[in-house]
């Protein structure tokens, strides 16, 4: 009888066992006390934060095309027309749309520079990071490009490390502020659509950008040779703000929406026939945010 009942108590124990299988719990589990409950207590990995689609503050750094050069007068900073974080309501800049016209006024700042390149990024990024911004906005390297000849473009090694150490400057002050990156705009394009007009061509003889829209009228071999060059640094630089970024959880590229945007003379300061007119900087300002408010990058 004593060895009926122990194969009674064993029988019972294999069925007990196959129903907690079933469950979806293991048997040792429950024998050495290690329940759901102790596993739900058990620390979890640090959760990715969040991107917010609506920061409350806004710092811009850059170079002329965010401090509006050209777009209200003649060779003259208009920062009320920036796309980033001017007050025209014709431009609708990022600051007004995320923060209201009273907001954008209180707790939107711009710190490019007209002419800076990335190497100035970092100084423009140290004055930002005092306002403690939520948001910061940027869009440089137009005039890596545009230099006297493509040799002096800036190499893109340098332009790498000097966009990398402006985010390093940004992280160790605010690690939880968000960045925005805009590509940087097509040249060859500007070049196609402003030779179009002959004042635009005069004035491009005073030296704006060379590299590119020297001898405009030109379309010889070497011509051609020194615009595509020009075209292939500016798509590496793209390639550099895009790798840069895609490293910062908090950082969002444009995706080249900037560069790959089939503006117009329309889009083109009657002044220079170069920097956005007010409706250029209107179309930045879309753009960016389209890209700060999107529900994934």
């Amino acid at each position: 009888m004593r060895k009926r009942r122990r194969r009674i108590r064993a029988a019972h124990a294999v069925v007990a066992a196959a129903v907690l299988a079933t469950a979806g719990c293991s048997v040792g589990d429950h024998v050495s006390g290690v329940g759901t409950g102790d596993r739900a207590s058990r620390p979890s990995a640090t959760p990715s934060p969040e991107w917010n689609r609506s920061p409350d503050s806004i710092a811009a750094i850059g170079d002329s095309i965010t401090r509006g050069f050209d777009a209200c007068m003649v060779l003259t900073d208009c920062p009320e027309a920036s796309w980033a974080t001017g007050s025209d309501a014709s431009v609708n800049s990022l600051a007004v749309r995320l923060l209201g016209a009273s907001g954008a006024a209180r707790r939107s700042w711009n710190y490019a520079v007209t002419g800076s390149r990335m190497a100035d990024l970092n100084d423009q990024m140290a004055r930002a990071v005092r306002k403690k911004p939520q948001l910061v906005a940027v869009m440089a390297g137009a005039n890596d490009a545009c230099r006297k000849s493509p040799a002096a473009m800036t190499p893109v090694a340098d332009f790498r490390a000097e966009f990398q150490a402006a985010m390093d400057t940004l992280r160790r002050a605010l690690p939880k502020t968000q960045v925005y990156v805009a590509s940087v705009p097509d040249l060859k394009r500007l070049w196609s659509e402003g030779r179009t007009n002959a004042l635009g061509k005069q004035i491009w003889k005073l030296g704006l950008c060379p590299s590119m829209l020297g001898d405009a009228d030109s379309l010889d071999a070497a011509a051609v040779k020194r615009r595509d060059t020009v075209q292939a640094r500016v798509k590496a630089y793209n390639t550099v703000l895009k790798e840069v970024c895609a490293k910062d959880r908090l950082c969002r590229f444009d995706n080249n929406a900037v560069f790959d945007y089939r503006f117009g003379t329309e889009q083109l300061s009657r002044w220079d026939w170069f920097h956005p007119s007010r409706n250029g900087q209107a179309r930045l300002a879309e753009i960016a945010y389209r890209t700060v408010t999107a529900k994934s990058p």
